[in-house]
């Protein structure tokens, strides 16, 4: 299953593996635009039936990573354009993901106070700006708290920001919902202490997240619409949330008939506890529709899903870092090139090294073999 296609509304990937959505910060500078090395670097693992594009920030101030590509002004659209037409001339369909990380920030990067569903900080570190020159990873600030005009605000950013991916050419937009990012600390108890009616019970802490995803749902058309969620991974908190699993079900029991592109669950990274099979199988009771798995998988353990039928789609992080013809390894059975300590070093910023210099596994064989003996 994972070579067949998988059709769903108006989309159709050509299999059902995606690429997994990973920070690079590669792009041109002043503005954070994406750029041709970009391009090349996602037309080369275009093998994917889905490629889902590095985090974009959807505004300023929803920005936590410096050198990360926006999507809120038209030099990002126009950046954007040479990836959607790069992707789509090696014959793969892109969804954008949509960007906010809420107070998972610090004003050197945001260029303003970060903001939350709270006033409320853990301690947490993003990759910015450092006081002696250079980049590293910072502490973020203490953010402010998002009125309830902010929320409505920060909804229409969503909208406009799917609308300018629309513009750019992208098949679809996965709301970021994960990751103790913006819209996930207001799902989660400890960053959520509100009054009003984004906050206390659970249907209140989920509200922002239902929201967001209808008013974008209603602009470009549900079946163009993913939302990426991480109910098992504990990374931006403190401490585990007692009740964000079973808020995870409701929601998806309201998301359900929306007829979303897919719900993908990202699993297995930071700190995190594993899924278990109950919980798998309560997603498929209450949630129909497709399913993405992304974490850890191997290709063994990504058939199991698809048989299993806990999942229509799975996603490949690291995995296509160092392998940009990683559908061609899984089909041939081809031996990976690891993701070690030096591919590690150069995953956030730089050039093209460690970045699209990797070679296909045919081209690294004929390579071994030109070398004298």
């Amino acid at each position: 299953m994972l070579f067949e296609s998988f059709n769903y509304g108006q989309q159709s990937f050509e299999n059902r593996i995606a690429m997994a959505p990973m920070t690079r910060s590669r792009t041109s500078q002043p503005g954070d635009v994406p750029n041709d090395m970009m391009a090349t670097y996602y037309k080369q693992r275009a093998n994917a039936g889905l490629i889902i594009t590095e985090g974009a920030p959807i505004s300023a101030v929803g920005r936590g990573y410096s050198m990360t590509p926006g999507i809120y002004t038209q030099a990002h659209i126009d950046g954007w354009k040479k990836v959607t037409e790069a992707v789509h001339s090696a014959g793969s369909k892109v969804f954008i993901q949509l960007w906010h990380v809420g107070r998972r920030s610090h004003e050197t990067i945001a260029g303003e106070q970060p903001v939350s569903a709270s006033a409320v900080k853990d301690p947490d570190q993003v990759f910015g700006p450092l006081p002696e020159g250079g980049f590293g990873m910072v502490e973020t600030g203490m953010p402010r708290a998002l009125s309830e005009q902010d929320i409505q605000d920060t909804i229409a950013d969503f909208v406009q920001a799917a609308k300018n991916a629309m513009e750019a050419g992208f098949d679809g937009v996965e709301i970021h919902a994960a990751h103790g990012y913006l819209i996930d600390q207001f799902m989660r108890m400890a960053s959520n202490q509100r009054t009003d009616q984004y906050g206390g019970c659970q249907e209140n802490r989920m509200r922002f997240m239902l929201e967001t995803v209808e008013a974008v749902a209603k602009e470009i058309g549900s079946d163009k619409v993913a939302i990426r969620v991480s109910p098992h991974v504990i990374e931006g908190y403190a401490e585990e949330d007692p009740e964000i699993i079973q808020l995870t079900l409701k929601a998806l029991a309201k998301l359900a008939p929306m007829n979303l592109a897919y719900v993908h669950f990202s699993e297995n990274i930071s700190r995190y506890v594993e899924a278990p099979e109950s919980f798998r199988q309560q997603v498929r009771e209450v949630y129909p529709n497709p399913i993405m798995v992304a974490g850890k998988l191997t290709k063994e353990t990504a058939q199991q899903l698809l048989d299993k039928q806990y999942a229509d789609l799975v996603a490949f992080g690291t995995p296509y870092v160092t392998n940009p013809d990683l559908v061609q390894r899984f089909k041939n059975d081809w031996p990976l090139t690891e993701f070690d300590a030096d591919a590690r070093l150069t995953l956030y910023g730089g050039n093209d090294k460690g970045y699209i210099d990797y070679p296909e596994y045919q081209q690294a064989q004929i390579k071994t073999q030109a070398q004298p003996a």
